[in-house]
């Protein structure tokens, strides 16, 4: 006869619960009972590594009796001072349990917890689309759209340079000048884009800051693409994030990415990767300098470009047909159409704030 434990007597009721998976790690679960605006019992348990066993009992005591509105940084600071000093956590951490508590009690979101769409490449200019990023995170944030991820197309030459980068150091003028390229600056960090017509893959994600609730930058730049990786990997390509924000291959970096979270609870994130590439002509139009490439083990720029065209053997319009239909797959997206009071806001925005000479020049 099999020895079997005992049943459990008097089991705790949980009301609220909340999973996240840590990026190449393990799942966390929380389920927790509120009572008077308080945590009154706590069950952390999931697929990851812990030790010693007792530690376990450390965590649900680290939560308990929190408030019910306590921040991610509150949450994760109780678990590490909770914890004994011998535990060990395998396959995730503090933040991780924090952010499963913060799903649970209903202040962080997961991507099953919104309707997604998608609004297909439409050819606008560089200044509409940058623009664009603008007005559809405001109106996601404020709830008048939901969130959305959009592809970006186009038919000019232009540079986006990122919010806080110098124009004079990053764009030669008079090499943009000759070139007939539009430099334009966009409302998030990061690096300038080269982008002629048909040259590049970008799109935007355009989501509630829930999404992303306790997450770095860093941690939340390969949570928000695994999507992408994915699709990439529908086309025959291996691609993987290299920290911060760069997206690349075994031959090298395909594109990166840059965000922007908004006060008002508006994240926009996006991405370009390098489809056909004129590198000579980038070179002339972008001061990329010897600091730019100095941790990357190369001896050119050139070389930092790696298009998408060879590695997939795919037209550009069938890997965004493939983003598209992983995106649909993965998070049941619906495909929607830009409506022509937002193109019309767009339009108005660009010529009021990004055509404008003083917020393109406002880091000289």
């Amino acid at each position: 006869m099999t020895n079997l434990p005992p049943a459990a007597t008097g089991p705790e009721t949980y009301t609220h619960h909340g999973e996240y998976k840590v990026v190449d790690g393990k799942l966390v679960v929380v389920d927790l009972r509120i009572q008077d605006g308080l945590v009154a019992a706590a069950n952390v348990n999931g697929d990851f590594f812990l030790e010693p066993d007792e530690a376990l009992g450390d965590l649900n005591a680290a939560l308990t009796g929190l408030p019910a509105d306590a921040t991610h940084g509150t949450i994760a600071d109780a678990v590490v001072h909770g914890l004994r000093p011998e535990a060990s956590m395998i396959g995730f951490d503090a933040a991780a349990v924090a952010t499963a508590a913060r799903r649970a009690l209903g202040h962080a979101s997961t991507w099953a917890d919104h309707e997604w769409e998608i609004l297909p490449p439409q050819d606008l200019p560089i200044a509409t689309n940058v623009a664009l990023d603008e007005i559809l995170t405001r109106q996601v944030a404020a709830g008048e759209r939901k969130p959305t991820l959009r592809l970006w197309d186009w038919s000019e030459r232009a540079v986006v340079i990122g919010s806080f980068q110098s124009l004079r150091n990053e764009v030669d003028a008079e090499a943009a000048a000759e070139h007939g390229v539009t430099v334009m600056r966009r409302i998030s960090g990061g690096g300038a884009m080269f982008m002629e017509s048909g040259n590049c893959i970008t799109y935007s994600l355009y989501a509630p800051t829930s999404l992303v609730d306790g997450l770095s930058f860093a941690d939340s730049y390969p949570f928000l693409d695994a999507w992408v990786m994915e699709a990439l990997a529908a086309v025959g390509i291996r691609a993987h994030y290299k920290p911060l924000n760069d997206i690349a291959t075994e031959q090298g970096k395909i594109g990166g990415a840059a965000q922007k979270r908004l006060a008002n609870g508006g994240l926009l994130h996006h991405v370009t990767m390098s489809y056909d590439i004129d590198a000579d002509k980038m070179m002339q139009v972008l001061r990329i300098g010897r600091e730019k490439i100095s941790d990357k083990g190369i001896a050119s720029a050139r070389k930092r470009v790696d298009p998408l065209k060879r590695q997939a053997g795919r037209s550009r319009d069938e890997i965004f047909e493939t983003m598209m239909q992983v995106f649909e797959t993965r998070y049941g997206a619906r495909r929607a159409h830009l409506d022509e009071e937002t193109l019309a806001r767009a339009e108005a925005l660009a010529a009021e704030k990004f055509l404008a000479r003083e917020w393109i020049n406002r880091v000289p």
